[in-house]
């Protein structure tokens, strides 16, 4: 027997690709949440966030370009391009003022659309990410998904293969099914690109010039970031909270979602 899903899908056209979101209903008169996955991720990642904040408020999970459900291979996978597009699914579906919150390359993109558009965002969570630059990371992640034993030849050996539990559970909830096994929802080559900026620029004058939009940072004790950014993160905005979550890795939002709810809802409730 098939049950409703609590979120309504909507596509929403950006410059050159159509993004998609699954948008949970909450109170029109309470702030908004905005939610972005990271590098070879799908909005299904926020289902647990999402539900746990709805329906007290609306809460939108995009699959980013290249991800999921949005376009494949768009032509720009430049970071302005992603910023782009979190600007286009506020205005189509009319997100005053939101949370921002992004877990890896999606808190990467959280940050420079806080800094490139004030006012716009009530707040940002950065979860596992920083504005340094990552020079090993283009070739560590081609790696890492060259390793994938695809096509999986059935669902069950993906979750064991992301290592099982929940956390497999919803890596595994990213893959398609084809005639041939289940197949990612995204093309390697494009995570790759999308991350070649990221390799060379570093982006410190863009979060101490995001001063104006409150930040919190959410560190996992075993995850990427590494400490000297993070430490550097502070220095440049000693106003920011960070919380450092103990035996958690980089997804910290699969591992611990119910302490990210706790602490994203203590920071909202901050926000003016």
């Amino acid at each position: 027997m098939s049950t409703q899903s609590p979120w309504t899908a909507r596509t929403v056209a950006g410059a050159g690709v159509d993004l998609h979101c699954r948008d949970w209903a909450g109170a029109a008169d309470a702030r908004p949440v905005l939610l972005l996955h990271g590098l070879a991720g799908h909005a299904g990642e926020w289902d647990a966030l999402a539900a746990a904040l709805a329906p007290a408020r609306r809460v939108v999970a995009v699959d980013q370009r290249g991800h999921g459900r949005s376009t494949r291979r768009p032509e720009d996978l430049g970071r302005d391009a992603y910023v782009a597009d979190v600007l286009a699914v506020v205005d189509a579906l009319d997100l005053e003022r939101p949370l921002l919150v992004g877990q890896s390359l999606g808190g990467h993109t959280a940050l420079l659309a806080a800094a490139a558009h004030p006012g716009r965002f009530a707040g940002v969570v950065l979860v596992e990410a920083a504005a340094g630059a990552s020079p090993g990371a283009p070739a560590e992640i081609g790696a890492m998904l060259a390793d994938w034993p695809v096509p999986f030849p059935e669902r069950t050996s993906a979750v064991r293969f992301f290592g099982g539990g929940p956390l497999g559970e919803v890596w595994a909830d990213g893959l398609e099914q084809r005639g041939d096994g289940w197949w990612p929802r995204f093309d390697p080559e494009v995570m790759v690109a999308a991350l070649a900026e990221n390799a060379v620029r570093e982006r410190w004058e863009d979060w101490a010039g995001a001063a104006h939009c409150p930040a919190l940072l959410l560190f996992g004790q075993h995850g990427v970031i590494p400490a000297a950014d993070a430490e550097r993160m502070l220095t440049l905005r000693p106003d920011v909270h960070a919380v450092s979550l103990p035996g958690a890795g980089h997804d910290v939002h699969l591992e611990r979602p119910a302490e990210l709810h706790r602490l994203v809802a203590e920071f909202m409730s901050s926000l003016s």
